[in-house]
């Protein structure tokens, strides 16, 4: 494809156009990002630099990557950038105003009542509830005789997002709502961006309204109880003078919170079951490290002892950020590396690309949790070389959160059971939404 300007420059700017290409007819490089965005991101970083652009699920998007793109885009000086304006395209109307898809003044009195949720003492009391949840959890694992991890895990999640979010357990209605949670997820990268009966956006449509009905039901009790789950807490946080969520905002906020709690740490936690199986010498390493404890369910001090978990699930989250690529709007001209984004243009910037960066991880295919110990923190080369969770004013709000309950459930799952692939496996990632391993992960597990 022959390189084409984005948009034209004014004759006196000293700014130049933006260089990239539209790609096939009508899809554009959509296919080619959800098959393989990383070799596609190499290929337009190697031909046109850290800023081009493409056009992909009919949008003609620029993208930005790099450390340096990543640190301009998250920190948005000056306002530049819409959060609401980019997520909205893909995921506004199934997490109709979640926490992400907030912008500015309005997203910071949001961020700062949701916060009481995700305090030290708060996240105690949550890893309190998790622990013998956990244990319950993972004890039917040992009687499956064909183990897929991405099944187990999100079941996993998914119940322990509903206790400690909710207070009780779905019962009946879970695999309606986790079939929700899934449709509405997927539907956002959905090529037919249409309410046509049986495609992916329509499932998106009648999943958000199972979500909806089903925390409107449950709503009144929260408002009128004292429990201590995240549901109540969002009912009953206030600000200073007094402010408090609306029933809506209590609903909105659920919805995405519970995706993203349960969402991420599967993906997660998939990741480390597939490297872990890959390398057991790292597996008997974390064993031996939780053995250590001497205890099945962690305290919250617990936590900073399991160091190598720590260095492990940074690696895993290198190796596959659960939210692959970020878009926004800009909303008033920008000027990024001598290039004009003119106002209005919709932008990405790539965490799943910066964290495969040769200039900044070396031999970054591999397996080495080590880069992240005291001794060479690569993630240190550049403040915004390893964003996972973002940065900035919208740098993921329970990332404290997905890190305590990714180590409670893993240090009881090595206590419990050792699992293995066999040698020449390569698992397939599925990238139609996020990344999840697309054969579900089958292992060999052994109960210990």
């Amino acid at each position: 494809m022959m390189p084409q300007p984005f948009s034209s420059v004014p004759a006196n700017s000293h700014l130049k156009a933006i260089p990239g290409d539209r790609g096939l007819p009508v899809i554009g490089y959509t296919l080619a990002l959800m098959k393989d965005p990383i070799r596609v991101a190499r290929q337009r970083y190697q031909r046109f630099g850290p800023i081009s652009w493409i056009g992909a699920f009919g949008l003609r998007m620029v993208q930005m990557v790099g450390p340096d793109a990543n640190q301009f885009v998250m920190l948005n000086r000056g306002d530049l950038f819409s959060n609401h304006d980019g997520w909205d395209y893909f995921i506004g109307k199934f997490f109709h105003r979640g926490i992400m898809l907030l912008d500015f003044e309005e997203h910071k009195w949001h961020r700062k009542i949701m916060q009481q949720a995700f305090n030290r003492d708060v996240l105690k009391g949550y890893l309190q509830r998790m622990g013998p949840h956990i244990e319950a959890g993972i004890e039917p694992w040992e009687n499956s005789p064909d183990f897929h991890v991405l099944n187990a895990v999100k079941q996993l999640t998914l119940d322990l997002a509903t206790d400690v979010f909710m207070g009780y357990e779905l019962g009946r209605e879970a695999d309606s709502i986790n079939k929700a949670f899934i449709d509405t997820v997927r539907a956002g990268t959905a090529l037919v961006r249409a309410n046509v009966p049986g495609g992916r956006w329509s499932r998106g449509l009648k999943g958000r309204k199972v979500l909806e009905a089903f925390f409107r039901k449950e709503l009144p009790a929260k408002r009128a109880s004292k429990d201590s789950d995240l549901f109540s807490v969002l009912c009953h946080a206030t600000t200073e003078d007094g402010h408090q969520f609306s029933d809506d905002d209590v609903v909105n906020h659920m919805i995405f919170l519970m995706m993203a709690a349960h969402d991420t740490s599967t993906i997660t936690l998939s990741t480390l079951f597939y490297y872990l199986a890959k390398h057991p010498e790292w597996q008997d390493r974390l064993r031996e490290e939780s053995q250590a404890l001497n205890k099945v369910c962690i305290d919250y001090e617990d936590l900073g002892s399991l160091e190598g978990i720590g260095m492990a699930m940074k690696e895993a989250l290198r190796l596959c950020a659960p939210v692959p690529s970020m878009p926004r709007r800009t909303v008033r001209d920008v000027e990024f590396n001598g290039y004009l984004i003119p106002k209005g243009s919709f932008i990405t910037i790539s965490p799943y690309f910066t964290h495969f960066m040769d200039e900044y991880w070396p031999n970054p295919e591999k397996f080495d949790p080590e880069r992240f110990s005291e001794s060479r923190r690569e993630d240190k080369v550049h403040p915004y070389a390893w964003v996972p969770f973002g940065g900035g004013a919208h740098k993921c709000i329970g990332l404290h959160f997905a890190e305590m309950q990714v180590k409670a459930i893993l240090h009881q799952v090595l206590l419990n059971y050792r699992w293995s692939v066999p040698a020449d496996y390569v698992m397939p990632v599925d990238l139609t939404s996020l990344p999840v391993p697309g054969d579900g992960l089958p292992v060999t597990l052994e109960r210990l």
